[in-house]
């Protein structure tokens, strides 16, 4: 199960970080729906706008990036050696990234965007529940 592990968050981590270097082409060169309109008609009606929200999501996806990068650089170093404070390192990260996506259901008033926090959560959470014995077995 330890290699089972190891492959789902590899697969994982390597479809995340290609997602996040997608959207930030598309932060720089594309025009994406922001809810019922375009970022083109935004653009056009209040000159600037465009500018700010590119460069908020051109920063949102150089961050994920950023994330997904350390995330397969634990899984193929430390983790899939069996180092414990890996598994823990990787169940934080996933936790805290899904609660401060997860936070715009309540502070905001929307789900929109919710997907991105809960498929990487149950990935991330499956792939760590196969290699679940590393942790019991380091309280011996």
């Amino acid at each position: 199960m330890k290699k089972a592990s190891w492959i789902v968050l590899l697969a994982l981590g390597l479809a995340m970080l290609a997602l996040s270097l997608v959207s930030a082409v598309t932060a720089y060169t594309g025009n994406w729906a922001i809810g019922p309109t375009s970022l083109a008609k935004i653009e056009a009606a209040t000159p600037g706008a465009g500018v700010a929200l590119r460069g908020s999501r051109a920063t949102a996806a150089a961050f994920a990036a950023a994330y997904w990068v350390l995330f397969l650089t634990i899984v193929l170093g430390p983790y899939r050696r069996g180092e414990v404070w890996a598994w823990w390192a990787l169940l934080g990260s996933i936790l805290s990234l899904a609660a401060i996506i997860l936070l715009r259901v309540p502070l905001i008033g929307t789900t929109l965007g919710a997907i991105t926090a809960i498929v990487p959560l149950a990935l991330v959470l499956l792939g760590l529940l196969l290699d679940l014995g590393r942790v019991r077995d380091s309280g011996r």
